[in-house]
């Protein structure tokens, strides 16, 4: 009998430090990502999905903001990679010289920022509510390193279970 038990709890033990390695509940801060993600709902971050595979335009992102430590972690979009060049004007995002479709906006951009090349190991990162989120427009990118993981699933409210909403940009 003391064999099972500890057997149960080693069991329990490997799966709790798996869970803790590869996953994380993250819990949505304000309304930069609205209309899709709204404040207070929780998604489940893979925290393991960007050492097999790079990051991709258009995918959720959940990551340190570099500029202050203490504060929670961002989540915003992905919109440019390494290499690309961005521009915002008339209220369109161009990357590489091309007008992204974004069907996940809130509304169009009211600012504009003028060509930039993302630097390498960086990513140009935009909230979909874009005239209320402070992202890359506001002159920094995102370190691949501060990266902790992509948003995966949807699970509170329960009225909201699903996947997160990642779109394939052009």
């Amino acid at each position: 009998m003391i064999r099972d038990v500890l057997t149960t709890i080693l069991v329990a033990v490997v799966v709790f430090l798996i869970l803790q390695v590869t996953i994380q509940v993250s819990i949505i801060n304000g309304s930069s990502m609205e209309p899709d993600l709204h404040n207070g709902e929780r998604l489940v971050i893979n925290k393991v999905v960007y050492h097999f595979a790079k990051p991709e335009h258009g995918d959720i992102i959940v990551f340190n903001p570099s500029e202050n430590q203490s504060s929670p972690p961002f989540i915003k979009r992905i919109i440019g990679l390494p290499g690309d060049t961005v521009e915002i004007k008339s209220g369109q995002v161009l990357v590489n010289g091309e007008v992204l479709k974004e069907p996940y906006i809130k509304e169009a951009s009211e600012y504009y920022l003028k060509k930039i090349v993302v630097p390498n190991n960086n990513y140009f990162v935009l909230g979909d509510n874009r005239n209320m989120s402070n992202d890359s427009h506001n002159g920094w990118t995102v370190l691949h390193s501060e990266i902790i993981g992509k948003a995966w699933v949807m699970i509170w409210p329960p009225s909201m279970w699903g996947l997160a909403p990642h779109y394939e940009l052009n």
